[in-house]
Protein backbone atom coordinates (compact mmCIF):
# COMPACT_ATOMS: atom_id res chain seq x y z
CA UNK A 1 0.00 0.00 0.00
CA UNK A 2 2.93 2.36 0.62
CA UNK A 3 4.01 2.02 -3.02
CA UNK A 4 0.44 2.64 -4.18
CA UNK A 5 0.24 5.79 -2.04
CA UNK A 6 3.60 6.90 -3.45
CA UNK A 7 2.31 6.74 -7.03
CA UNK A 8 -0.92 8.47 -6.03
CA UNK A 9 0.89 11.31 -4.24
CA UNK A 10 3.27 11.80 -7.18
CA UNK A 11 0.29 11.97 -9.54
CA UNK A 12 -1.41 14.59 -7.37
CA UNK A 13 1.78 16.63 -7.17
CA UNK A 14 2.48 16.38 -10.90
CA UNK A 15 -1.03 17.25 -11.97
CA UNK A 16 0.05 18.38 -15.42
CA UNK A 17 0.27 14.71 -16.47
CA UNK A 18 -3.28 13.96 -15.34
CA UNK A 19 -4.64 17.16 -16.85
CA UNK A 20 -2.79 16.38 -20.07
CA UNK A 21 -4.55 13.04 -20.42
CA UNK A 22 -7.93 14.60 -19.55
CA UNK A 23 -7.34 17.30 -22.17
CA UNK A 24 -6.43 14.61 -24.67
CA UNK A 25 -9.71 12.78 -23.98
CA UNK A 26 -11.84 15.92 -24.23
CA UNK A 27 -10.18 17.19 -27.40
CA UNK A 28 -10.31 13.78 -29.11
CA UNK A 29 -14.01 13.24 -28.40
CA UNK A 30 -14.83 16.83 -29.38
CA UNK A 31 -13.00 16.50 -32.72
CA UNK A 32 -14.82 13.22 -33.39
CA UNK A 33 -18.11 14.97 -32.60
CA UNK A 34 -17.31 17.82 -35.01
CA UNK A 35 -16.33 15.35 -37.73
CA UNK A 36 -19.09 12.74 -37.33
CA UNK A 37 -21.82 14.21 -35.16
CA UNK A 38 -23.83 11.35 -33.68
CA UNK A 39 -22.88 8.24 -35.70
CA UNK A 40 -24.66 4.91 -35.91
CA UNK A 41 -24.10 2.27 -33.29
CA UNK A 42 -21.28 0.26 -34.95
CA UNK A 43 -19.26 3.38 -35.75
CA UNK A 44 -19.89 4.73 -32.24
CA UNK A 45 -18.67 1.46 -30.73
CA UNK A 46 -15.52 1.38 -32.87
CA UNK A 47 -14.65 5.00 -32.12
CA UNK A 48 -15.15 4.46 -28.40
CA UNK A 49 -12.72 1.55 -28.21
CA UNK A 50 -10.20 3.26 -30.46
CA UNK A 51 -10.23 6.25 -28.12
CA UNK A 52 -10.06 3.95 -25.10
CA UNK A 53 -6.96 2.25 -26.54
CA UNK A 54 -5.03 5.50 -26.90
CA UNK A 55 -6.17 6.68 -23.47
CA UNK A 56 -4.83 3.52 -21.84
CA UNK A 57 -1.57 3.81 -23.76
CA UNK A 58 -0.98 7.40 -22.63
CA UNK A 59 -2.14 6.85 -19.05
CA UNK A 60 -0.41 3.55 -18.29
CA UNK A 61 2.79 3.78 -20.34
CA UNK A 62 4.44 6.16 -17.91
CA UNK A 63 3.94 3.85 -14.92
CA UNK A 64 7.30 2.13 -15.42
CA UNK A 65 8.90 4.42 -17.98
CA UNK A 66 9.02 7.32 -15.51
CA UNK A 67 11.03 5.31 -12.99
CA UNK A 68 14.75 6.05 -13.30
CA UNK A 69 17.37 3.34 -12.97
CA UNK A 70 18.54 4.72 -9.62
CA UNK A 71 15.02 4.70 -8.25
CA UNK A 72 14.47 1.13 -9.44
CA UNK A 73 17.67 0.05 -7.64
CA UNK A 74 16.32 1.69 -4.48
CA UNK A 75 12.98 -0.11 -4.80
CA UNK A 76 14.91 -3.35 -5.40
CA UNK A 77 16.51 -2.98 -1.99
CA UNK A 78 13.37 -2.22 0.04
CA UNK A 79 10.54 -4.33 -1.44
CA UNK A 80 9.88 -7.54 -3.30
CA UNK A 81 8.82 -7.64 -6.97
CA UNK A 82 5.29 -8.91 -6.32
CA UNK A 83 4.48 -5.96 -4.03
CA UNK A 84 5.94 -3.55 -6.56
CA UNK A 85 4.03 -4.82 -9.59
CA UNK A 86 0.77 -5.16 -7.62
CA UNK A 87 1.07 -1.51 -6.54
CA UNK A 88 1.55 -0.51 -10.19
CA UNK A 89 -1.40 -2.64 -11.28
CA UNK A 90 -3.75 -1.22 -8.64
CA UNK A 91 -2.74 2.37 -9.36
CA UNK A 92 -3.13 1.94 -13.12
CA UNK A 93 -6.53 0.28 -12.64
CA UNK A 94 -7.72 3.28 -10.61
CA UNK A 95 -6.33 5.75 -13.14
CA UNK A 96 -7.83 3.97 -16.15
CA UNK A 97 -11.20 3.58 -14.42
CA UNK A 98 -11.36 7.35 -13.95
CA UNK A 99 -10.31 7.96 -17.56
CA UNK A 100 -12.86 5.43 -18.80
CA UNK A 101 -15.63 7.19 -16.88
CA UNK A 102 -14.64 10.57 -18.32
CA UNK A 103 -14.44 9.14 -21.83
CA UNK A 104 -17.82 7.45 -21.52
CA UNK A 105 -19.53 10.57 -20.16
CA UNK A 106 -18.12 12.71 -22.99
CA UNK A 107 -19.10 10.15 -25.63
CA UNK A 108 -22.69 9.90 -24.39
CA UNK A 109 -23.00 13.68 -23.91
CA UNK A 110 -21.60 14.71 -27.31
CA UNK A 111 -22.10 11.73 -29.61
CA UNK A 112 -25.37 10.39 -28.24
CA UNK A 113 -26.29 7.06 -26.72
CA UNK A 114 -27.09 4.47 -29.43
CA UNK A 115 -27.08 1.57 -26.98
CA UNK A 116 -30.23 -0.38 -26.21
CA UNK A 117 -29.07 -0.78 -22.63
CA UNK A 118 -26.37 1.60 -21.36
CA UNK A 119 -25.67 -0.01 -17.96
CA UNK A 120 -24.37 -3.31 -19.39
CA UNK A 121 -22.15 -1.35 -21.80
CA UNK A 122 -20.75 0.63 -18.86
CA UNK A 123 -19.86 -2.62 -17.10
CA UNK A 124 -18.22 -4.04 -20.23
CA UNK A 125 -16.29 -0.80 -20.75
CA UNK A 126 -14.87 -0.89 -17.23
CA UNK A 127 -13.89 -4.55 -17.51
CA UNK A 128 -12.38 -3.92 -20.93
CA UNK A 129 -10.49 -0.87 -19.71
CA UNK A 130 -9.15 -2.94 -16.81
CA UNK A 131 -7.90 -5.57 -19.25
CA UNK A 132 -6.19 -2.96 -21.42
CA UNK A 133 -4.63 -1.42 -18.32
CA UNK A 134 -3.27 -4.78 -17.17
CA UNK A 135 -1.79 -5.56 -20.59
CA UNK A 136 -0.11 -2.19 -20.96
CA UNK A 137 1.21 -2.37 -17.39
CA UNK A 138 2.96 -5.62 -18.24
CA UNK A 139 4.25 -4.24 -21.54
CA UNK A 140 5.50 -1.07 -19.85
CA UNK A 141 7.43 -3.23 -17.37
CA UNK A 142 9.10 -5.10 -20.24
CA UNK A 143 9.80 -1.92 -22.24
CA UNK A 144 11.34 -0.20 -19.22
CA UNK A 145 14.30 -2.59 -19.47
CA UNK A 146 15.12 -1.47 -23.02
CA UNK A 147 16.65 1.70 -24.40
CA UNK A 148 13.96 2.38 -27.02
CA UNK A 149 11.16 2.17 -24.49
CA UNK A 150 8.25 3.81 -26.32
CA UNK A 151 8.89 2.11 -29.67
CA UNK A 152 9.36 -1.30 -28.03
CA UNK A 153 6.08 -0.93 -26.17
CA UNK A 154 4.28 -0.17 -29.44
CA UNK A 155 5.90 -3.16 -31.18
CA UNK A 156 5.05 -5.54 -28.34
CA UNK A 157 1.60 -4.12 -27.80
CA UNK A 158 0.23 -4.32 -31.34
CA UNK A 159 0.00 -8.12 -31.73
CA UNK A 160 -1.07 -8.57 -28.11
CA UNK A 161 -3.78 -5.92 -27.90
CA UNK A 162 -5.51 -6.41 -31.27
CA UNK A 163 -7.14 -9.79 -30.41
CA UNK A 164 -8.45 -8.43 -27.11
CA UNK A 165 -9.77 -5.29 -28.79
CA UNK A 166 -11.60 -7.38 -31.39
CA UNK A 167 -13.14 -9.47 -28.61
CA UNK A 168 -14.15 -6.39 -26.62
CA UNK A 169 -15.78 -4.79 -29.65
CA UNK A 170 -17.74 -7.96 -30.37
CA UNK A 171 -18.86 -8.32 -26.77
CA UNK A 172 -19.81 -4.66 -26.45
CA UNK A 173 -21.97 -4.96 -29.57
CA UNK A 174 -24.36 -6.97 -27.43
CA UNK A 175 -25.30 -3.72 -25.69
CA UNK A 176 -26.67 -2.45 -29.00
CA UNK A 177 -28.82 -5.54 -29.62
CA UNK A 178 -32.44 -6.01 -28.63
CA UNK A 179 -31.61 -9.34 -27.00
CA UNK A 180 -29.60 -7.49 -24.36
CA UNK A 181 -32.74 -6.08 -22.75
CA UNK A 182 -33.17 -9.29 -20.80
CA UNK A 183 -29.94 -8.67 -18.88
CA UNK A 184 -26.22 -9.15 -19.01
CA UNK A 185 -25.15 -12.66 -20.09
CA UNK A 186 -23.16 -14.21 -17.27
CA UNK A 187 -20.77 -15.76 -19.80
CA UNK A 188 -19.70 -12.31 -21.01
CA UNK A 189 -18.85 -11.10 -17.51
CA UNK A 190 -17.02 -14.31 -16.64
CA UNK A 191 -15.01 -14.21 -19.86
CA UNK A 192 -13.88 -10.62 -19.32
CA UNK A 193 -13.05 -11.31 -15.68
CA UNK A 194 -11.07 -14.40 -16.67
CA UNK A 195 -9.08 -12.38 -19.21
CA UNK A 196 -8.32 -9.66 -16.69
CA UNK A 197 -7.34 -12.11 -13.95
CA UNK A 198 -5.20 -14.11 -16.39
CA UNK A 199 -3.19 -11.06 -17.44
CA UNK A 200 -2.78 -9.97 -13.81
CA UNK A 201 -1.55 -13.44 -12.85
CA UNK A 202 0.95 -13.46 -15.73
CA UNK A 203 2.25 -10.06 -14.63
CA UNK A 204 2.80 -11.29 -11.06
CA UNK A 205 4.54 -14.47 -12.29
CA UNK A 206 6.75 -12.88 -14.95
CA UNK A 207 7.71 -9.59 -13.33
CA UNK A 208 10.15 -11.13 -10.79
CA UNK A 209 12.29 -12.30 -13.73
CA UNK A 210 12.44 -8.70 -15.04
CA UNK A 211 13.08 -7.48 -11.51
CA UNK A 212 16.37 -9.42 -11.35
CA UNK A 213 17.71 -7.79 -14.51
Amino acid sequence: MALFRKDLILELRQQYTLYGVLLYIASTVFVLYLAMGQPESETWNGLFWMTQLFICTNAVAKSFLQESRGRMIYFYSICNPVEFVLAKILYNLLLVAIMNLVNLVLFVSLMGDPTVSLLPFIGISFLGAAGLSLIFTMLAAIASKAMQQASLMAILGFPVIIPQLMLLMRLSKLAFAETFRAGVPVQVVLLLLALDLGVALLSVILFPFLWKD
